[in-house]
C-alpha cells in the first residue's frame, strides 16, 4: 500500500492508497502522519468523494488538537421519556462544576440533548469536540445511548465519564471512564456482607430471565464463589410472572415428585397412617403436603423489583421455606418493599449508593448545597453527576489542561473526596464509591448496622 501511494506510476490508485494510509495512521494515533496522508488525497484527487472524506478526517484531527480546558461537555436526555432523569443529572453536574453560586468557578458547560437516541448522542459527542473543543464529556446516562457515546469519545480520544450501568462499557477504550453503581459492584458488596457479616455460606438465586436478572445472577454467583461460598440452586422465571408457586417449589425440590419418588411413597404412607379419616371429598394430598422442602441455602438472592419481591416472599413462607435471608438489589431501597412484602421481607438485606434517611447523608455539604440551590433533595443520579463535575473541576484546576493529561490523572485517581465519601478509580476505569448496606427491621428500611445491634 505504501509503495502504491508513493509512486506516480500507479496513477489513479494513489489517492485510494493514500486514504487507506491515513486511516491506518489515525487508528495508530499517529495523527501528524494521518493528516499529511489525507492532505495528499485532497491534492491528488481534488473535488472527489474521497477528498471530501479526507477533509472530514482532517477536521477531526484538528479538532482533537484544539482544547478549551475549562469547557466541559454533557450529553443527556433532556427531552423525551427520560428527560426528568437527564435534568437531575444536569443539575448535579452544574453544582459539581461550580457553574452557579456566589463564587462561580469560571467553567463553561456545553450541553447536548441526546433525546434518548443513540445517533443523536453520537453526533452530540462529535459536535462537543469539533465545535466546542471540550476537554471532557460527561454522559452515558442511558444504557440505550451509552455505547454510542463511549465509542465516539474513544474515537476522538476525549476523556469521558459515563453514568450508565451498561455491562462492559469501559472495555470500549482507555478514554472511557464510568461513575455508576454497577450490577457487579452491588453483587460483590452483597456477597461480601452476606458471607462476612451475616455468616451465610450457601445461596440460592431466583431471578427474572431478562438482561437485568441474568447479569445480576451471574455476577452474584461469581462473587459468592470468589469468597468461598456456594450456590446450591438457581431458578429463572418469566419477567411477567405473577404466580411464583411453581418456581419456589422447583427451587426446594417439591415440584418434580419423580425425583424423590421413594421418599414420597414412604412419607405418603406415613401421612395416611396419621390421617386415617381423611375423606374422599377432601381429595388427595398435594405433593407439598407430603414432601418437606429441601432448603439447602442460607440466603436467597432475588434481583428484581419490589413488586416481584412482594409476591415471592409470602410464597416462600407458604411453602415452608423459613429462616432464609432475602437479598436484593438497589431496586429494593423503596418503602414499597415493606408495603408489598410486609412481615415476609423482615430482615432482608440489599445495597444502594446512598440512603436518604441516613444522618450522614442529610449533613453532607453536597446535600445542603443542592437543597439550597434547587429547593429539593438529591438522589444517587445527582450525587454521581455532581462527583463527575467536581472531579473534572479539580483535576483541570490542578493543571490537567490537555486531554491526555486529564485521562492519565483520571486513571490514577486515589482518595478523592466526593459527595458522600472517598472515591478512587479502579484498574478498569470504574469509579469505586461508598455503598450503603440496608435492611428491613421492624417494618422499616435502615442501615444494616442498626439491625445487627
Amino acid at each position: 500500500m505504501r509503495e502504491v501511494s508513493e509512486r506516480s506510476a500507479f496513477g489513479f490508485l494513489r489517492p485510494t492508497a493514500k486514504y487507506r494510509s491515513g486511516l491506518y495512521y489515525a487508528d495508530q494515533r499517529q495523527l501528524g502522519k494521518a493528516r499529511s496522508a489525507f492532505e495528499d488525497v485532497i491534492s491528488l484527487a481534488p473535488g472527489s468523494e474521497l477528498a471530501e472524506k479526507a477533509s472530514a478526517f482532517i477536521a477531526q484531527i484538528d479538532a482533537r488538537s484544539r482544547v478549551n480546558p475549562k469547557t466541559i461537555g454533557v450529553v443527556l436526555p433532556l427531552s423525551g421519556k427520560q428527560q426528568a432523569m437527564g435534568q437531575r443529572a444536569l443539575r448535579g453536574v452544574q453544582l459539581g462544576l461550580g457553574i452557579y453560586g456566589r463564587n462561580p468557578s469560571g467553567f463553561r458547560l456545553a450541553v447536548i440533548d441526546s433525546e434518548g437516541n443513540p445517533d443523536a448522542a453520537r453526533r452530540g459527542v462529535e459536535r462537543l469536540v469539533v465545535e466546542d473543543n471540550v476537554i471532557s464529556v460527561i454522559g452515558g446516562l442511558l444504557s440505550k445511548t451509552a455505547g454510542a457515546e463511549a465509542a465516539k469519545a474513544q474515537e476522538f480520544a476525549v476523556p469521558s465519564i459515563m453514568m450508565s450501568q451498561k455491562a462492559g462499557l469501559t472495555d470500549t477504550g482507555e478514554y472511557v471512564f464510568r461513575n455508576a453503581l454497577t450490577s457487579q459492584m452491588q453483587a460483590s458488596a452483597l456477597a461480601d456482607v452476606a458471607i462476612s457479616k451475616l455468616g451465610a455460606k450457601r445461596f440460592a438465586i431466583l431471578f427474572p430471565n431478562d438482561p437485568y436478572g441474568t447479569e445480576f445472577a451471574n455476577f452474584f454467583w461469581d462473587a459468592v464463589k470468589m469468597r468461598g461460598g456456594s450456590v446450591t440452586g438457581a431458578q429463572s422465571y418469566d419477567p411477567k410472572e405473577t404466580d411464583f408457586r411453581g418456581h419456589v417449589q422447583r427451587l426446594v425440590g417439591t415440584y418434580y415428585v419423580e425425583d424423590r419418588a421413594e421418599e414420597y411413597r414412604i412419607r405418603y404412607r406415613q401421612y395416611l397412617e396419621k390421617n386415617p379419616k381423611r375423606s374422599a371429598r377432601q381429595g388427595q394430598a398435594s405433593p407439598e403436603d407430603i414432601l418437606p422442602p429441601i432448603v439447602d441455602f442460607d440466603a436467597l438472592f432475588i434481583p428484581d423489583s419490589v413488586k416481584a419481591a412482594g409476591q415471592i416472599a409470602p410464597m416462600l413462607a407458604y411453602n415452608d421455606v423459613d429462616n432464609v435471608r432475602l437479598l436484593g438489589t438497589n431496586l429494593w431501597n423503596n418503602p414499597a418493599l415493606v408495603t408489598r412484602g410486609q412481615k415476609f421481607v423482615e430482615n432482608s438485606v440489599f445495597v444502594d449508593g446512598l440512603f436518604i434517611g441516613d444522618r450522614s447523608f442529610q449533613n453532607a455539604d453536597f446535600v445542603k448545597q443542592y437543597k439550597e440551590l434547587y429547593g429539593e433533595e438529591p438522589g444517587l443520579i445527582e450525587a454521581q453527576a455532581y462527583d463527575s463535575g467536581l472531579l473534572l473541576r479539580q483535576l483541570v484546576g490542578s493543571g490537567a489542561t490537555s486531554r491526555i493529561e486529564l485521562q492519565e490523572r483520571l486513571a490514577g485517581l486515589k482518595g478523592f473526596s466526593g459527595s458522600l465519601g472517598q472515591l478512587e478509580m479502579s484498574a478498569d476505569r470504574e469509579l469505586i464509591r461508598p455503598i450503603s448496606v440496608l435492611s428491613v427491621k421492624d417494618g422499616k428500611i435502615g442501615p444494616l448496622e442498626n439491625s445487627l445491634q
